[in-house]
């Protein structure tokens, strides 16, 4: 009919890989705003504006997105300017490795704590492995922002036990708003430097 107004499409045409990356971040949302149990693939298909068929196209089942919602959150980034974090006395280089560990968890913080902790799944083995396996790559390159050998087991062992102090620390700071994110960063950074300073050999 002549005249008539159309409404445009609820969504438009994108690249696959756009379209994926729409899709997982409107599912990392999604999971940091309620608990997995009652987040459906029809939500999160609304929500990126796509029929439930093609989310079901790029990532299968709703636990399989949520494995990638937990690998997109944990695995390890580049540091900017890590080559200026490399340098400096201790205390700076501690400061800034906490800085850009604050910083990346800051933009999905929600759901980085619901992922890391109990508002997740609960036990599954292939999240602990993903969980464990981005834990080493923290500690790993934490001690080389630190100035300290990252193939050294025990070292690794010590900063993946002070990991859980970290995340603790998270909780306390996005979910219960107990602290701000100054005082997380000054007790993250000050148990940081006497671990490395009075705990680990060498």
């Amino acid at each position: 009919m002549s005249g008539a107004v159309v409404d445009p499409p609820r969504w438009r045409r994108l690249e696959p890989d756009a379209r994926r990356e729409q899709i997982l971040d409107c599912a990392v949302r999604l999971f940091g705003e309620r608990p997995y149990a009652t987040v459906s693939t029809t939500d999160i298909a609304r929500a990126a504006g796509v029929a439930r068929g093609l989310l079901n196209h790029y990532f299968g089942t709703k636990r399989d997105l949520y494995l990638e919602v937990v690998r997109k959150l944990v695995t390890i980034t580049e540091v900017p300017g890590a080559d200026v974090a490399l340098h400096g006395d201790l205390r700076s280089r501690v400061e800034r490795s906490v800085d850009w560990f604050l910083d990346a968890v800051s933009v999905h913080g929600k759901t980085f704590v619901a992922v890391t902790g109990a508002e997740g799944v609960g036990a599954d083995p292939e999240i602990e492995r993903i969980l464990a396996a981005a834990d080493d790559a923290a500690a790993r390159r934490v001690l080389e922002l630190v100035g300290l050998p990252v193939d050294v087991d025990e070292h690794r062992a010590v900063i993946r036990a002070y990991g859980g102090l970290v995340k603790a620390a998270v909780r306390e700071w996005i979910r219960d708003e107990a602290l701000d994110r100054s005082d997380v960063r000054r007790l993250l950074a000050r148990v940081l430097e006497t671990i490395v300073r009075d705990v680990l050999p060498g």
